[in-house]
């Protein structure tokens, strides 16, 4: 219960913060330098409640677009796996040695099951992919923007990189809630799928 409260207590932490109060004249002149960014859209609009960009320059402001997306990206892909794992999907073999993959419980409940030698693996693959991408970063960054300056016309669904991109942000951004949602209601009563219970179809979980 005590790691249930923590949760819960700092997502009130965080919708509060987002009331808080900030410098009126910071936020206008953020408003001024950032209202035409890409994530800028409606209904909200050019919406920063910390003030995070109060006096910030535009590199300040491509650090925090990048974390944005690299936290989004990485909620989509958490919330894919949440769902295939709760359906009961799993890889063949053992994630660590004489521990299956079949024995791993979903969302949270992973950490209950998994031995140290399965945790130390992920994090050390987790390790490998952030310094495999840093020490290629510039080449990677290269070569995708070759690939949008190569991508195939269509006159059906004609590519637009502004569109793509704030499709993305915004998936990222319902992604950060979603997964939010799913560990809170697992620790809450083991129920993460809550709307299903109340659209009459329960899913099982663990």
């Amino acid at each position: 219960m005590s790691c249930a409260k923590s949760i819960i207590a700092a997502t009130l932490v965080a919708s509060a913060a987002a009331f808080a109060p900030v410098s009126q004249t910071g936020s206008s002149s953020a408003l001024k330098a950032f209202e035409n960014e890409i994530g800028a859209q409606p209904p909200l609009g050019f919406f920063d409640p910390l003030g995070l960009l109060d006096d910030a320059d535009q590199e300040r402001f491509d650090r925090l677009r990048y974390v944005e997306v690299k936290h989004g990206r990485i909620c989509m892909l958490a919330i894919v796996g949440h769902i295939v794992t709760a359906a009961g999907i799993r890889c063949g073999g053992n994630i660590a040695n004489g521990v299956p993959f079949t024995d791993m419980k979903a969302g949270l409940g992973f950490f209950d099951t998994i031995s140290g030698a399965g945790l130390a693996q992920i994090i050390a693959f987790i390790g490998a992919l952030e310094l495999g991408f840093g020490l290629r970063q510039a080449e990677i960054e290269e070569a995708c923007e070759r690939y949008q300056e190569n991508f195939p016309v269509s006159s059906v669904v004609p590519f637009d990189i502004d569109r793509v991109s704030g499709i993305e942000l915004n998936n990222g951004r319902a992604a950060q809630m979603g997964i939010l949602a799913l560990m809170v209601h697992e620790k809450l009563d083991n129920n993460p799928y809550i709307i299903n219970d109340l659209l009459g179809s329960p899913v099982p979980f663990n």
